[in-house]
């Protein structure tokens, strides 16, 4: 299953680069909201705070704003997030699955289609393009963390699915249903990670030109950039010279 997107993780390292700070960070914040919205402020007893907490530590977020998310979910009782997913087709008939928080639907939606339309392609109904998409538990490690050898043992005795390296950052891919329990194994011995997450993960990937792919990732970013947006995905092969080379 090494032929994940690479968009889902060259995404992380290039965000840090060429993103607004703020914008990151309020995305990270809505997220820690949310969770700790929905389950207990304490990130021990809630694995997915403690997985919002993790990834807003790799972009360097400060502990304050940290803090101020998961107080926020007790000071604005009256603030809910809808947790929503958009599918459709972006350019080159690139097969798009997109995850957003957001307090208005409407303004969301609207947003998404035009940019759709912008780079000529078509925001769809549910289950128009989900079936090409599988979810998985999906957890990225720097490469300065831990060996090849070490995580490859760490993911087999957690009971993950697959376990790949790059010159960028280990990934391990896990059945949904057992994500936590393979990431809990993992913390034994990483306390930091790139990103963690139950994702979408392309089932048959589509290769374009780098032309093509080009366009395809302004297309990804500009959707990214939408402050509603939280994660999209996408069934483009990218390759990995590529990808290194436009992570820098």
């Amino acid at each position: 299953m090494a032929g994940h997107s690479h968009w889902a993780g060259i995404k992380h390292r290039k965000g840090r680069a060429d993103k607004q700070r703020s914008k990151i960070f309020s995305k990270f914040s809505k997220e820690i909201t949310v969770a700790a919205k929905l389950g207990s402020k304490n990130p021990d007893t809630n694995p997915r705070l403690r997985s919002a907490i993790q990834a807003a530590r790799t972009v360097n977020m400060p502990k304050d704003n940290i803090e101020r998310a998961i107080s926020k979910s007790e000071v604005n009782k009256n603030l809910n997030y809808n947790s929503l997913v958009y599918e459709g087709f972006g350019p080159e008939k690139v097969a798009i699955m997109i995850e957003a928080l957001t307090d208005n639907k409407n303004r969301t939606a609207s947003n998404i289609r035009t940019i759709f339309q912008k780079f000529g392609g078509n925001l769809g109904e549910s289950g128009v393009a989900s079936h090409q998409f599988k979810q998985v538990g999906v957890i990225r490690i720097d490469k300065k963390k831990i060996s090849d050898n070490d995580i490859l043992e760490l993911a087999i005795n957690g009971g993950a699915e697959d376990c790949s390296s790059n010159v960028l950052h280990h990934e391990v891919i896990t059945a949904k249903d057992n994500f936590y329990k393979v990431k809990l194994e993992i913390e034994k011995k990483i306390e930091e990670f790139i990103s963690t997450g139950i994702e979408w993960l392309p089932i048959n990937k589509i290769s374009l030109n780098k032309e093509k792919t080009k366009s395809v990732i302004n297309f990804l970013e500009t959707l990214e950039d939408d402050d509603d947006v939280q994660h999209v995905y996408a069934n483009l092969e990218i390759d990995r010279n590529f990808a290194e080379k436009i992570s820098t």
